[in-house]
């Protein structure tokens, strides 16, 4: 990797970050090469949450694994595999990883990525994992679309590498991306709306009811169904995210995992300005009571986030009215 003029990156973390940059690099190769290269997009099974994994979800998953010894990283937890495993014995570190995000829209040329978050490690394999977001060192995502890049924190702000395939190393930006104070961007499944809780839906109808109402301006919606893809949007962009939990078997605690999504998200987000809840509580502060714990994610520009908070607030009457007046269809 080459750096701009900014701090090199911690020591302790250099090894890991180097072997997840040359393992990303590769994934970026076989990507691009779509229906010329092997079939990336076909099933190949389910992961420990019923979820259908496609061929390079395995691929990813085993590449990282493979490239960490050495690294310093003692425990490996991945949303591909069920249980933590141990890469190094007397490693410090502890790596959360979705290997593969997105992968559904691998077919359809969007951008997908990878999602990571660095952690002190314990001699508790499973525990180390089963503590709140304040406890990593480093988060980021490789972006696979475009260009390939990579956006880190190591709580000291928010750094963009990008991979130079000329060069074939990532090279650092000069900026990297900042949430900015406003936007008129929100980003939801509508399909869903029939599901969500009654403050997200009141939220919604307020924000599509547009410059005539309660808002005061027109506001666009976007909807990738890759959150790498919609992370990036937002970091770039501003505006809000919103994957609540909703009334569907399976969605009650939303659908986003903490461990490996949601934790490493919110704290880039939070590095970069912006902030990331359940809707009503700081992500960070949520334990994991499992590895594969899901949670609901809202992140984004702050003072959006902070406005569905009041949403929540809201006595179910006054929101039930809300909903009553300004219903999707009907704004």
């Amino acid at each position: 990797m080459t750096h701009a003029s900014r701090a090199p990156i911690p020591a302790p973390l250099r090894p890991v970050i180097s072997a997840l940059c040359d393992v990303a690099a590769g994934l970026s190769d076989t990507i691009s090469r779509g229906p010329l290269g092997p079939a990336l997009a076909d099933s190949v099974g389910n992961n420990t949450d019923g979820d259908v994994q496609k061929a390079l979800d395995v691929m990813a998953d085993e590449a990282f694994a493979g490239a960490l010894s050495g690294t310093g990283v003692r425990w490996y937890a991945s949303e591909e595999r069920e249980e933590v495993i141990e890469i190094d014995v007397n490693g410090a570190l502890a790596l959360a990883i979705d290997p593969l995000d997105g992968s559904s829209n691998i077919d359809a040329n969007v951008s997908i990525g990878t999602i990571f978050g660095i952690q002190p490690a314990t001699d508790d394999a499973e525990g180390t994992f089963l503590r709140d977001g304040n406890s990593l060192l480093a988060s980021g995502y490789f972006i696979y679309g475009p260009q390939t890049a990579l956006v880190v924190t190591f709580g000291d702000g928010v750094r963009q590498f990008i991979w130079d395939r000329e060069a074939r190393q990532f090279i650092e930006a000069e900026t990297a991306p900042c949430i900015p104070d406003t936007s008129s961007e929100f980003a939801i499944n509508a399909s869903n709306y029939r599901h969500w809780p009654k403050p997200v839906r009141a939220y919604i109808d307020d924000c599509l009811a547009g410059a005539e109402g309660p808002r005061g301006k027109n506001f666009n919606m976007r909807w990738v169904a890759s959150l790498v893809a919609e992370t990036h949007r937002i970091m770039c962009r501003g505006g809000i995210f919103l994957y609540p939990s909703d009334g569907r078997k399976g969605y009650e605690s939303g659908r986003l995992r903490l461990v490996y999504e949601c934790a490493p998200i919110a704290f880039l987000v939070e590095q970069s300005g912006g902030k990331a809840t359940t809707g009503t509580a700081r992500v960070l502060d949520q334990v994991p009571a499992h590895l594969h714990a899901r949670t609901p994610l809202i992140f984004g520009t702050a003072d959006k986030v902070d406005r569905v908070a009041t949403y929540y607030d809201l006595p179910d009457t006054e929101v039930s009215a809300l909903f009553g007046n300004r219903g999707l269809f009907r704004a």
